[in-house]
């Protein structure tokens, strides 16, 4: 798939992928809750490995393997508990897992800065696998499984991030945080507010499910907190001296560079949604 994509330019492989990727997790999310459980397990999965490599270029050891199951874990218990498949109590079990992080350390000999590299191992849980974790609250909202829930706020996601690349592209000379972001401009993010409230318009006369001035809080807080999201994916990615987090998703970088809004959006998203 990347091969056969890499004889056209950057922008066609932007939106060749986007479309199959889009196309992808639209269905299995509209598919079933297993589905949408699978794709999103699978997109934790690859964030979160990508993560831990990324510090590991900046020499740190965090405990890739298990970190990345402590994450999955607490993604899956998640998933479960709100499906209500497991009683609510099974939330507890999340804190004894995180803390079997600090065991698992005490055991690598040649880790000059184990508590260094513990912290840089929950913090990839913290920063990656929560927010995701978040869609399933999301998704069970109203008790039942919502597809439309999850669809409407990707769709939100994507069209801030389609209208601030191209109003970018064509408008954006005023830029927004130059010392993290060179290339970011307040056009462009005008331009990613503009088309996520069209979207939240025509989301509203389809997906009933909220209201429509509900649809453009989350368009709202898809845009400024996404926004954030990005600035601070490419802090990360500045701190060690890199352009993408991965190339794994041709035209877009990796895993984290596709989806670094949503892990900051989403925290919000969901308190939105479960207090108003």
């Amino acid at each position: 798939m990347t091969s056969a994509l890499t004889k056209y330019n950057n922008l066609t492989q932007r939106l060749i992928t986007a479309f199959l990727g889009a196309a992808l997790i639209v269905t299995a999310i509209i598919l079933s809750e297993w589905a949408f459980f699978v794709i999103f397990f699978i997109i934790c999965l690859f964030t979160i490995l990508e993560f831990y490599k990324l510090v590991g270029l900046d020499g740190m050891l965090p405990l890739k393997f298990w970190g990345s199951l402590c994450g999955l874990v607490i993604y899956s218990l998640i998933f479960l508990i709100e499906n209500g498949v497991l009683s609510h109590h099974f939330y507890f079990i999340i804190f004894p897992i995180s803390s079997s992080i600090f065991f698992v350390k005490l055991y690598k000999k040649s880790d000059k800065k184990p508590f260094t590299n513990i912290a840089f191992t929950f913090l990839g849980v913290i920063y990656v696998a929560i927010p995701i974790s978040l869609f399933s609250i999301i998704a069970f909202t109203h008790g039942d499984y919502s597809w439309q829930l999850i669809v409407g706020i990707l769709l939100l996601h994507w069209a801030s991030d389609t209208g601030a690349y191209f109003a970018g592209i064509r408008f954006g000379k005023t830029k927004l945080f130059e010392r993290i972001s060179p290339k970011k401009s307040w056009e462009g993010s005008i331009g990613g507010a503009i088309l996520a409230c069209i979207f939240a318009y025509g989301i509203s006369r389809y997906f009933l499910e909220l209201d429509i001035w509900e649809w453009f809080v989350i368009a709202a807080i898809t845009v400024i907190a996404g926004t954030y999201g990005d600035l601070i994916e490419s802090l990360f990615k500045r701190s060690i001296q890199i352009k993408d987090s991965g190339s794994s998703i041709p035209g877009h970088g990796g895993f984290l560079d596709r989806f670094d809004g949503l892990l900051l959006s989403l925290p919000f998203i969901m308190v939105f949604l479960r207090f108003f």
